[in-house]
């Protein structure tokens, strides 16, 4: 993800450079590392270890979004998700992003000190979420999904992924933007495995251009 616009560095995260997000699932069903940061201790050292290791960014996550997980309140999110993120922010100088699709899970996570929002339905379930996050001044990730969690890998079809992953995000972009989310601070991801056969992916990652061209000055986010 390049970070050389505006917005981030008025945040304090301008690096001219690829940045590196470290994915922190405070959940007890992700895929790779359910339950093993449920509290907060955990979770901070795990956080210390990834920014030694050379993060940039710390994603934090409260719901599992792998295939065929389930859905959980935004409550038990709020629960889980923003004790750690205050406590990364009391101990680390790090930008912290919150993945989510709820609004009010975003909303408490960027109260507690979160300056991005990880949506990885690209703004598009949640009515409220693009407002939310142009109140906050947030960061935004957009990006492509095809159905939902539960759905999405069941039988995912397109006509030609780049066009419609195109369209998608374009949409979605724009929704920011009329909500008042800066231009500078919309990242767009196609959502590698998100919805998407090997085939779709692998398309997606050769051609990451055609996605971007018509999204400049957006910045660019591939893989998760």
């Amino acid at each position: 993800r390049q970070a050389t616009n505006g917005w981030a560095k008025e945040k304090g995260v301008g690096i001219q450079r690829t940045w590196v997000m470290g994915i922190l699932n405070v959940t007890p069903d992700s895929f790779f590392d359910g339950g093993r940061y449920a509290d907060c201790e955990r979770a901070c050292q795990r956080a210390e270890q990834m920014l030694q290791e050379g993060a940039d960014i710390i994603d934090v996550g409260g719901e599992s979004t792998r295939p065929d997980s389930r859905p959980v309140p935004a409550e038990i999110e709020i629960q889980r998700v923003v004790p750690v993120i205050r406590a990364i922010k009391e101990r680390f100088n790090v930008p912290i992003s919150i993945d989510t699709y709820k609004s009010d899970v975003a909303k408490a996570a960027l109260e507690a000190g979160a300056s991005f929002v990880n949506d990885i339905t690209g703004l598009h379930r949640d009515p409220n979420m693009a407002k939310v996050c142009a109140e906050f001044d947030a960061g935004v990730v957009v990006m492509h999904i095809q159905g939902t969690p539960q759905t999405m890998q069941k039988n995912p079809t397109f006509r030609d992924a780049v066009s419609e992953v195109r369209d998608y995000l374009e949409e979605e972009c724009a929704r920011a933007l009329k909500a008042g989310v800066r231009e500078d601070a919309i990242w767009i991801d196609p959502g590698i495995g998100f919805g998407k056969r090997l085939n779709h992916n692998l398309t997606l990652i050769r051609r990451p251009q055609l996605i971007k061209e018509s999204q400049d000055p957006f910045q660019f986010f591939l893989c998760r």
